[in-house]
């Protein structure tokens, strides 16, 4: 089972690298949060009855794991204003639109970022919808609320530097 187990957050470790880069700001606090996520896919790994696939079950654990340790009030966060991560020295305009996108993901709240981080892995509406427990009609409905609100954060952003 083990084995299994690690073969599967190996093949799989993407979906938990991109909640932990959309739910925390430094790479320690990134790394921390990995940790905690394979550790609750760990717990949770017997039960797994494969009813869902894979990959919505770990986004599950993961988009839980993230915001369940948000709540507690021990965990300092600091937001930044940029990415040194993935900012080099000579920004390109891609990376200037990257980097405005992920300022306005920022200010998104977490249930919005838990919908886009799932649409943005191109998963159908029927995967969100399971994943989230909604309906598909009303993650059709969320999305386009959220690609407004983005676009109205981006322009704003713009405008105002």
């Amino acid at each position: 089972m083990k084995d299994a187990f690690l073969e599967l957050i190996s093949q799989h470790q993407g979906i938990i690298h991109k909640i932990c880069r959309l739910y925390r700001d430094t790479p320690e606090d990134r790394q921390d949060l990995f940790q905690e996520v394979v550790y609750q896919l760990w717990k949770s790994y017997p039960k797994f009855r494969q009813e869902a696939s894979i990959s919505t079950w770990m986004y599950r654990i993961a988009l839980n794991t993230a915001l369940a340790s948000l709540r507690k009030p021990t965990l300092k966060i600091n937001y930044t204003d940029t990415l040194p991560d993935i900012l080099s020295e000579s920004s390109t305009y891609a990376d200037d639109q990257q980097e405005q996108l992920f300022k306005a993901l920022k200010q998104l709240n977490d249930g919005e970022k838990a919908l886009v981080t799932l649409f943005l892995e191109e998963m159908s509406y029927k995967e969100m919808a399971d994943v989230l427990g909604i309906s598909e009609g009303n993650v059709g409905v969320r999305l386009n609320r959220i690609k407004n609100k983005l676009m109205n954060l981006i322009i704003t952003h713009s405008h105002g530097s």
